[in-house]
């Protein structure tokens, strides 16, 4: 049985949530703040968390940044906040969706089973343990990332787009086909996203003043080119 954790202060809505998700056949933990989250989830294996933002005692993107640095709990963000840069700045903690309130539960659910699903298969595509280009060495047991030896911190998100690229030399990937692989077909996740994350890699695998590994084509998209 799945598990799922809900970060939500507001009780009425997490009390909502925690039945239709019962009903739906998961294992549902509650914490109304969130470092009564964060304790839960650092301590339990949970599948799915649901993390709101505004949260009381430590805040939505906190609790995202302390998970993140120490486990990869798929989490999507739940919040009344819906600009871009709100969206940028949870994912950019480590969320793997954003829904913004108020949604429809069946929205959710699907978002649920989206993220579940992705965990699986990438789980499955894991044959090829050890993926290499030029003097990177990209480990999807460990999910790590080597660049001449040395060891390169890669987030959640940066890891999985790296991934893809590394998955598909000399393929070109439009933005639209990063985003539907990355952050789910039905994500409110705008394409200039992909755009930052891109930015991203780039800052931490590239040379000063020698060509990208990861190369622009204008109007269409990114290639890795051997």
């Amino acid at each position: 049985m799945k598990k799922i954790l809900i970060i939500e202060d507001e009780e009425s809505l997490a009390e909502f949530i925690e039945l239709e998700l019962e009903h739906e056949g998961y294992e549902v933990l509650t914490a109304y703040d969130g470092r009564s989250g964060l304790e839960i989830a650092l301590e339990k294996d949970i599948d799915v968390i649901l993390l709101d933002l505004m949260l009381p005692r430590l805040n939505g993107i906190e609790v995202c940044r302390r998970l993140k640095s120490s486990k990869e709990t798929p989490i999507i963000m739940l919040t009344a906040r819906d600009s871009v840069m709100d969206r940028v700045l949870g994912l950019d903690s480590g969320a793997d969706d954003y829904l913004p309130k108020p949604f429809a539960i069946e929205e959710l659910l699907a978002r649920i089973r989206v993220i579940l699903r992705r965990e699986e298969k990438m789980l499955m595509d894991s044959s090829t343990i050890t993926l290499t280009f030029k003097d990177l060495e990209l480990d999807q047991y460990s999910r790590t990332l080597k660049k001449d030896g040395h060891m390169i911190e890669l987030t959640k998100k940066e890891y999985e787009l790296l991934l893809m690229f590394m998955k598909n030399i000399n393929r070109v990937l439009t933005r639209d086909m990063l985003l539907d692989k990355i952050w789910g077909y039905d994500t409110m996740v705008e394409t200039n996203v992909v755009d930052v994350y891109v930015r991203h890699l780039r800052n931490k695998i590239d040379i000063h003043d020698k060509e990208s590994y990861i190369q622009t084509l204008r109007g269409t998209g990114y290639v890795m080119r051997e």
